[in-house]
């Protein structure tokens, strides 16, 4: 498919690990900039009731891109740290993606639901 979706992902952080975390996101929101041309917008921002929850909010050109993404090494090198110093991991997609997307999300066992697009809406076109 080659529209734009949505990517939120909800991360909660171990008591005491918050500067940790924030060094191993910075470096893979660094890896992701230099080498992901089709992520469009790549954003870690702290919840302001809970400084330990986190969400990554991404937009993706087509599902071509998360593909890209997820087989990105420091994006893995990026999940595998994750492991050790974050409590939840949990990801939603809102637009519609390929079946291979979909099955590549649901590989990684990290919580996953789809939010599929409705013949409500519009994308534009000249992005």
């Amino acid at each position: 498919m080659s529209n734009p979706f949505i990517l939120i992902a909800r991360i909660r952080v171990k008591e005491g690990k918050v500067e940790e975390y924030l060094k191993i996101a910075k470096e893979a929101d660094d890896a992701v900039n230099a080498s992901e041309p089709d992520m469009l917008i790549h954003t870690f921002d702290q919840d302001p009731t809970d400084p330990l929850e986190f969400t990554w909010s991404e937009v993706y050109r087509n599902s071509e891109a998360m593909l890209h993404h997820l087989n990105n090494a420091p994006v893995q090198a990026y999940v595998e740290k994750h492991n050790k110093i974050a409590d939840r991991f949990e990801i939603e997609v809102y637009g519609n993606i390929t079946e291979e997307t979909i099955k590549a999300i649901k590989e990684t066992n990290i919580p996953f639901k789809h939010f599929k697009t409705t013949y409500v809406g519009y994308t534009r076109s000249n992005i």
